[in-house]
């Protein structure tokens, strides 16, 4: 005999699903929140790492501006020193250069002009003078011209001021200054030449003290008979060292 459920079985396996469906659903979306929740942890702390490491790349660039305002402060420290050390290293070669610079200037002027101011810059000199005529400022560029311790003269202005002093013209000079190639050579052979002429001359060096002391020996000699004797010409002065020498050589 056939058995028929007449249950309504449909409406419960239904229900049955949709209870399967409901629980999967569920299932799947606290699978969505936790992957959800793990993946903003994770971002959080890289995000995190970032930081951190942006932070210490911050320390070290603000580290490293402190040692390159400090190595900006010591190069222009050093910059000052070597332009110190050029100043010194050429006024040490341009110590003689004034000495003889004045000296020429003595040298080189004529009796009829007259300096009234000078000054230098660098390798040039500008003169001011007043002269008794036109021939008297030639004749002194002409002597500036040939001083090795002096250039090129160039005529800057000459004026006749008309007036009843000796020196009615008043004239400027630019003057190229120059340093003669045989200077430091000179310099640097002078003690050697000084010790070189010492040394040929050390034989001659007696003679001469005992020329010195020649005069000890009376000049004149009064005669009780006669006139008083002449003196001894120079030439037995400067032997009688010599003389005296080989009396005690024999003594």
């Amino acid at each position: 005999m056939a058995h028929i459920n007449l249950l309504p079985w449909r409406a419960e396996r239904r229900k049955q699903r949709e209870r399967e469906f409901f629980m999967q659903l569920g299932a799947a979306f606290v699978a969505a929140v936790l992957f959800v929740f793990l993946w903003a942890m994770w971002m959080g702390m890289r995000i995190d790492n970032q930081n951190e490491r942006n932070a210490y790349l911050t320390n070290e660039i603000s580290q490293l501006d402190v040692r390159i305002a400090k190595i900006k402060d010591l190069e222009k420290v050093r910059q000052r020193l070597l332009a110190r050390k050029e100043i010194i290293e050429q006024l040490q070669a341009n110590r003689s250069q004034m000495v003889h610079l004045f000296d020429e200037l003595v040298k080189t002027i004529p009796s009829n002009a007259r300096l009234t101011g000078l000054k230098q810059s660098g390798d040039s000199m500008s003169l001011d003078g007043v002269a008794q005529s036109n021939a008297s400022v030639a004749e002194y560029m002409r002597n500036i011209e040939a001083s090795p311790w002096m250039g090129h003269a160039d005529l800057r202005k000459i004026e006749n001021s008309h007036d009843a002093t000796r020196m009615p013209y008043t004239f400027g000079l630019d003057v190229k200054l120059s340093r003669p190639k045989t200077d430091d050579a000179s310099t640097a052979t002078g003690a050697p030449a000084a010790a070189s002429s010492a040394a040929g001359t050390g034989v001659a060096a007696p003679a001469t003290t005992g020329s010195a002391k020649a005069p000890a020996v009376p000049a004149k000699t009064a005669s009780p008979n006669g006139p008083p004797a002449a003196a001894k010409p120079p030439a037995a002065a400067a032997n009688s060292p010599a003389s005296a020498s080989k009396g005690g050589a024999r003594a």
